[in-house]
């Protein structure tokens, strides 16, 4: 496709606003990832596009957090191991699946995980001892969770922090500290793999995420009680309009034959 300046200015500001969201409640996958499908990309140069400018934001984050000593990378390395292996392998797997297929799942999956946003239970630290092993929450969790962010993403980022604090039982600010170093590492190990295979668009990649880390910025300045009653929300539908747009656009025909 031809990258316009109309284009490139647009998805601009949607890295910036899911950039904005995504520091105040998460989800700003699930607002990049369909834009960029909207605009006419393949499904498989929208997933390594948008690893491409996630990634930058994720190391950010996890540069903040180490510098300050909130999380030791070395206590953290079997964990970080499994996730960069199952992100990889996630990445890998969806280079295989038909185009026609990936197009077909990607609203499935998108309006599966603004269910999860919806109905997920407010993530709350808890007292006691971890529910698992470190060997066996860097494998499940680890390894699970960062196949999921290399073959698709949107919401990575919220269910590893739901696992650190349900299942580790660490406090909300250990837990995002240790989410954004995975994040990052699955989206290292996921974005080596496409860029491998030649499919993030770069230019559209760095545009995006130049806007995305703008709006990260502003975001985290505006983090506010209030604020996350409504972003989250908005996430949802939007995602959910994305999603039906997109399997509209594959079933047009056949939804016009029943009237």
């Amino acid at each position: 496709m031809e990258l316009t300046l109309d284009i490139l200015t647009l998805l601009f500001f949607v890295a910036a606003f899911a950039g904005f969201i995504d520091a105040m409640a998460g989800g700003g996958g699930l607002i990049t990832l369909p834009a960029l499908l909207a605009v006419g990309i393949t499904p498989a140069q929208a997933l390594a596009t948008n690893k491409l400018q996630s990634s930058f934001g994720s190391f950010s984050a996890t540069w903040y957090f180490v510098r300050r000593g909130i999380v030791n990378l070395k206590a953290m390395r079997l964990a970080i191991l499994c996730t960069f292996v199952g992100a990889a392998l996630g990445a890998q797997v969806v280079q295989y699946i038909d185009a026609g297929v990936l197009t077909s799942l990607i609203p499935l999956l998108l309006v599966a995980i603004s269910l999860y946003f919806l109905l997920m239970p407010k993530t709350q630290a808890q007292a006691g001892e971890p529910r698992l092993s470190e060997a066996m929450f860097a494998l499940s969790v680890g390894g699970g969770v960062g196949f999921y962010d290399g073959f698709f993403g949107p919401g990575t980022g919220s269910i590893f922090t739901v696992c650190f604090v349900a299942l580790g039982h660490y406090s909300l600010v250990d837990a995002t500290a240790r989410t954004k170093v995975l994040n990052f590492t699955s989206n290292i190990a996921a974005l080596l793999l496409f860029v491998l295979a030649g499919l993030p668009i770069w230019e559209l990649g760095l545009v995006m995420a130049v806007g995305g880390f703008l709006g990260a910025r502003l975001g985290a300045k505006v983090v506010i009680a209030q604020g996350q009653k409504w972003i989250r929300p908005l996430v949802i539908i939007m995602s959910m309009l994305m999603a039906l747009k997109l399997l509209w656009e594959q079933h047009q025909s056949t939804i016009l034959a029943w009237f």
